[in-house]
């Protein structure tokens, strides 16, 4: 009899241990893209995630209104089970600083040449508060929209050196064709009370980023008291392309809290 409960309970503790010691699955990093863009900007970086084994979900970022598109990827957000990274591009930021305020599902957020506005500022407020964006020389006549307001576009002829001057210029004329277009409201709507005072925050952005200033990033970085910024050097706005590694490399970081 002894002998049968030793051998019971070794057999118990063979079935239980593996379940024990088993990995804690990894969080779905969701993916925010910005104006003039689409979410095929994020698949340098998508590779690298899918890769080390994270679930990703690329959201389309409507465009229309930081309220609005917020509320819309919120929407993603309840639609996803366990921890979220969610990550915005430029513009994008703006969008998950209000989609992820009052879910506990996210767990960190990461932005990338991104805005991270406080209560009441705006993408454009935002831009001029320090010099070096030379967006507004770029834009192309305004798409005049029957529903009221404008679509906003980067001219096809600038679009390489204001947006993805360090992006192959073939590649950048693909990007500058199958561009977004944000409404000018958007850019000029203020934002609410920003989720990155009670969520972790991760910050990375090139140093000739010609939209944003990088100053502008800098200093929203440190107000965000960000976890850990990385800083690329000479990389422009699009730094989750021509810096895919450098950019997953920091969702990653994120994902874990380092």
């Amino acid at each position: 009899m002894k002998n049968l409960l030793t051998a019971l309970a070794l057999g118990v503790a063979t079935v239980i241990a593996p379940s024990a010691f088993a990995e804690t699955p990894k969080p779905t990093v969701v993916l925010v893209h910005g104006a003039f863009a689409d979410s095929s900007s994020w698949n340098g970086v998508i590779r690298i995630l899918k890769k080390d084994g994270y679930p990703v979900l690329a959201v389309a970022n409507p465009l229309r209104g930081v309220a609005s598109d917020g509320a819309y990827v919120a929407n993603a957000l309840d639609s996803i089970k366990g921890p979220v990274v969610l990550v915005g591009h430029s513009y994008g930021g703006s969008v998950i600083t209000e989609a992820a305020r009052d879910h506990a599902n996210v767990k960190a957020l990461v932005y990338v040449s991104a805005f991270a506005p406080a209560a009441g500022e705006t993408a454009a407020g935002l831009s001029a508060k320090f010099p070096g964006s030379t967006l507004g020389q770029a834009i192309a006549p305004p798409v005049k929209l029957t529903t009221g307001g404008n679509d906003l576009y980067i001219l096809q002829d600038k679009f390489h050196h204001q947006f993805a001057a360090d992006v192959p210029e073939a590649e950048a004329a693909l990007m500058a064709a199958t561009q977004r277009p944000i409404t000018d409201a958007a850019l000029n709507e203020a934002s609410g009370k920003p989720a990155w005072t009670s969520i972790p925050s991760w910050f990375v952005y090139g140093d000739k980023d010609l939209n944003i200033p990088p100053k502008a990033i800098a200093f929203m970085a440190d107000r965000a008291h960000s976890n850990k910024t990385e800083v690329v050097a000479g990389a422009s706005h699009v730094v989750m392309v021509s810096h895919p590694d450098v950019t997953a490399r920091l969702i990653e970081s994120a994902a874990k809290g380092e």
